[in-house]
Formats: structure tokens, sequence, C-alpha cells
């Protein structure tokens, strides 16, 4: 399918795998409306400000987003992070509601109120993770977020059978982001370690994903597709190799 002339919303899109998804879609001839917290971060046609965690703040997004593209073709729930690597009995409220808030109460939110505008023949991408398929330790709310995550997908694909509208999910395992340094709090030192001995996935890599299923025939629903590292079996089994 021909992706010239269509309309996207991308959230997370200041930088990683939303800011590399805009530059894609753009590049097809896709007008992209881009939010995130970081505005001046943005490089899509309609740059705004967004936090999926604040009801109001997504309801003004979409609103305007909606309006000055036109409508919505497609919808890329990418927004999401990861907060510490620990134990979970060293875990706190904080650190809970934000990776749930985000990972899961925003894509439900963002999803809500952007499906009055998607078009038929729309399209809705979610960024999954590993991390909902498998888990792995010292990382129970963020798993625990990606498996809701999954399950929301499964259920919307169910509400939304018999209606033209194609939904994907992209579960990737290591890809080199601000997505670590994010996790560990600005630790350059503990995000770079995550990384070392292991050739990662790129946010560009993710990007060609996303454009994969979006260009597929209408009649193809790609429902899931997971992408790891060759070195990497599950979300903390990873072969390094040796210094």
């Amino acid at each position: 399918m021909e992706l010239e002339g269509k309309t996207a919303i991308v959230t997370g899109a200041s930088s990683g795998i939303g800011a590399a998804t805009v530059r894609k879609l753009r590049a097809a001839g896709v007008r992209v409306a881009g939010g995130a917290r970081r505005v001046a971060r943005i490089e899509a046609d309609l740059a705004l400000p967004l936090d999926v965690t604040d009801e109001e703040s997504c309801a003004a997004f979409v609103t305007r987003a909606a309006s000055e593209l036109g409508g919505v073709d497609i919808l890329f729930n990418n927004a999401g992070l990861a907060l510490g690597r620990y134990p979970f009995w060293e875990s706190n409220p904080d650190d809970e509601a934000t990776v749930l808030h985000t990972n899961v109460d925003g894509v439900l939110r963002m999803t809500r109120i952007c499906l009055p505008h998607i078009r038929d023949q729309g399209h809705i991408v979610f960024m999954g993770s590993v991390a909902g398929r498998q888990a792995y330790q010292n990382a129970a709310s963020y798993v625990a977020a990606k498996f809701g995550l999954r399950g929301f997908v499964y259920a919307l694909r169910e509400d939304l059978l018999g209606r033209p509208i194609r939904i994907t999910t992209v579960d990737a395992g290591l890809v080199e982001s601000e997505f670590s340094l994010v996790r560990f709090r600005g630790d350059e030192d503990a995000a770079k370690a995550v990384y070392a001995g292991v050739e990662p996935v790129t946010p560009e890599e993710i990007a060609d994903c996303v454009l994969f299923a979006l260009t597929r025939p209408l009649h193809v629903n790609i429902d899931e597709i997971v992408i790891k590292a060759l070195a990497q079996s599950s979300g903390a089994r990873v072969v390094r190799r040796e210094k």
C-alpha cells in the first residue's frame, strides 16, 4: 500500500524509535503530527506537546492534530519507558505509577481519544517489547506493563473486528536509544553497559518494521513483529563478546 498523502500521529516522537519512525513516514510522503514532552526535538510536520499520562494533554493534542492533518490514517503508540533494574521488593509507588501510567494507561487513553478520528483503512501500531512476551528479572513493573499492553491489543482487535482498521504490535528487544538512559535516570555508564559487547537493533531498524506493516495490502494484517538482536534470546539473556 502506498503511504503518499496519508496522515499519522506518533507519540514519543522526540527521540529514538519515535523520531526514526517520523523520519521514515515523512520520507514516504506521510504528513506527521509528533507529540512528546520535549517539543523542540520533534522533527515532524506538526510538533506538539504531549504527556500521555494526562487526559487533558492527550485530548488537546489529538484535537489539534486531527484538525490540522484533516483526519488520521495511522496512529503509532510509541511513548513508553522503564525505570530502574531492581528486585520488586525494592520497588516504590512512584516508579510503579510512572511505568504503568505511561505504558498502559497512556496507550489506552491515546487509542480511545484517537479512534473517532481514524479513517477506514487506518492502522494502529503499538510499540511493545519482548518483556511483554517473556519475563526477566529485576523489571517486574515494566514486564507487567508490557504484558498489559499486549492483552489490550488482543482485546482491541476483537472489538474492531469487521472494521477496516488494521492493528500491529512491534515487540522489540535490545534497541540502542535513550531508553536505557531514562531507565537508569541519566547514568550514562549504566546505560552504555546494557549494549556493551553486543550489536543491538537500531531505532531505524524498528522503524523499518513499522513501515513494513503499514505498507502491506489492505486485506493483510501483520499482527505481531518480534525483533531482537541476534545475540539475544530473551529480555535479559544476551551473549556478549569478550573484551
